[in-house]
C-alpha cells in the first residue's frame, strides 16, 4: 500500500520488530493497572472531581501555551479558560483556542478514528483563529533551530518537506489505525510513536508542540486513559521541560533513515503518564474538605514557574487569607 512506503522510515511503521527494554515494559505494566484502578478511584471521591477537572483545565491550557512561549496576565487566565471571557489579543486567543480544543476532545461521545482531518482540526482549534493558515498544513519547509549559549542558532533536525506532508500525516494516520486494528503492539507505545512521528514531520508553519499535546490526550481518552481529564499531562511536561527537549533530540537522530532509538521517548511518555496517576490517586484519597497546612504549602511551591526564593513562598504562606 503506498501509505506503507511513504512512512518505511518512520517510527511508526517499526514497531512490531523494536525490542523493549525492561524500564520500559515495567513502566508500561504499571500505567495499564493504573488504568484498571481508574474507575474505582473516581467512584470513591466524585464529589471531588469537578474541581480535578477545572484546575486540570486552566493547568493544561497555561501550560501548553507557556511552553511556546505564551503567556497572559494571571487576572485573566481562568476567565478566559473557564468562563469565556472575550479574548483581547492574541495571546488570548491562543489559549482560548486550546481550552476549544480540550472541549472538543472531552466531549467526545464515540471514538473518532485518527485522520489527517482530525490533525488539522486540532490545529485549527488550538490556533484560535490567531493565524491566517489555522488547521492548514505548512506551504513552506521548515527546521527545527537549536539556539546554543552563545546566541548562535543552528539546525538541528529537518523535518517532512512541505509538499511531502499531506501525504505523510495521511499515512501516519492510516498506519495507527492499522497497528491498532491488528493489535500487535501494546496501545501506549503506539501511541507515543503517533505523536513522535507527528512532531517529526512537524506538519505546521507553528503551533506543532501544542497538537502533539492534544493529540496525546485525544488518544489517550479514546483508549480510556481519561486520567488526563483531571490531571494536567501539559503541566507534568513543562515541569519536565529540559528532559523532553533533550529527549526529543535523541530519538528524532536518524528518524528518517529509520535509524533512530525510540526508548528513551518511550520510557518519558509512559513515566509522564504514571506520574498522572499517582498524583490523580494522591489527590483522591486525600480529598477531605480542608486542605493540610502541608497541602497547602506544597501547591504554593508547585505554583511558581522558574527559580525562587524560600522568603518568597514564606510571604505567599502568610498572606494567605483565613477562612473560616
Amino acid at each position: 500500500m503506498w501509505y506503507l512506503a511513504a512512512m518505511s522510515n518512520f517510527t511508526i511503521t517499526r514497531l512490531e520488530s523494536l525490542p523493549m527494554q525492561p524500564a520500559t515494559v515495567w513502566l508500561l505494566g504499571e500505567c495499564m493497572q493504573a488504568r484498571g484502578r481508574q474507575e474505582m478511584r473516581i467512584r470513591q471521591r466524585p464529589e471531588v472531581l469537578e474541581a480535578l477537572r477545572e484546575q486540570a483545565m486552566i493547568q493544561s491550557v497555561e501550560s501548553s501555551n507557556r511552553i511556546e512561549g505564551v503567556t497572559v496576565a494571571a487576572n485573566r487566565l481562568r476567565p478566559i479558560v473557564l468562563e469565556n471571557a472575550k479574548p483581547l489579543d492574541q495571546p488570548e486567543e491562543e489559549l482560548a483556542g486550546y481550552r476549544k480544543a480540550l472541549d472538543w476532545i472531552f466531549s467526545r461521545k464515540r471514538r473518532v478514528p485518527l485522520s489527517s482531518e482530525v490533525v488539522r482540526k486540532l490545529h485549527a482549534l488550538a490556533q484560535g483563529g490567531a493565524s491566517g493558515d489555522s488547521g492548514q498544513f505548512k506551504s513552506r519547509d521548515n527546521e527545527i533551530i537549536e539556539i546554543l549559549p552563545d546566541g548562535e542558532g543552528r539546525v538541528r533536525f529537518v523535518p517532512t518537506s512541505a509538499k511531502d506532508t499531506p501525504r505523510a500525516v495521511e499515512a501516519l494516520c492510516e498506519s495507527y489505525l492499522h497497528l491498532r486494528g491488528i493489535e500487535q503492539v501494546p496501545v501506549l507505545p503506539l501511541i507515543a510513536a503517533c505523536v513522535f512521528d507527528l512532531l517529526c514531520i512537524h506538519p505546521f508553519r507553528d503551533g506543532n508542540g501544542r497538537v502533539s499535546r492534544l493529540l496525546t490526550t485525544f488518544l489517550l481518552m479514546q483508549e480510556g486513559f481519561s486520567v488526563c481529564r483531571y490531571i494536567s499531562l501539559e503541566r507534568l511536561v513543562e515541569d519536565r521541560k529540559e528532559q523532553y527537549y533533550n529527549v526529543l533530540a535523541r530519538c528524532s537522530a536518524g528518524c528518517h533513515e529509520g535509524q533512530n532509538d525510540i526508548a528513551p521517548w518511550w520510557n518519558y511518555f509512559l513515566s509522564v503518564l504514571r506520574h498522572a496517576y499517582g498524583d490523580f490517586s494522591q489527590k483522591v484519597e486525600n480529598a477531605s474538605g480542608r486542605p493540610t497546612k502541608s497541602d497547602l504549602l506544597r501547591q504554593a511551591i508547585m505554583d511558581q514557574v522558574g527559580s525562587f526564593a524560600l522568603s518568597e513562598i514564606l510571604v505567599l504562606w502568610f498572606q494567605r487569607p483565613v477562612r473560616s
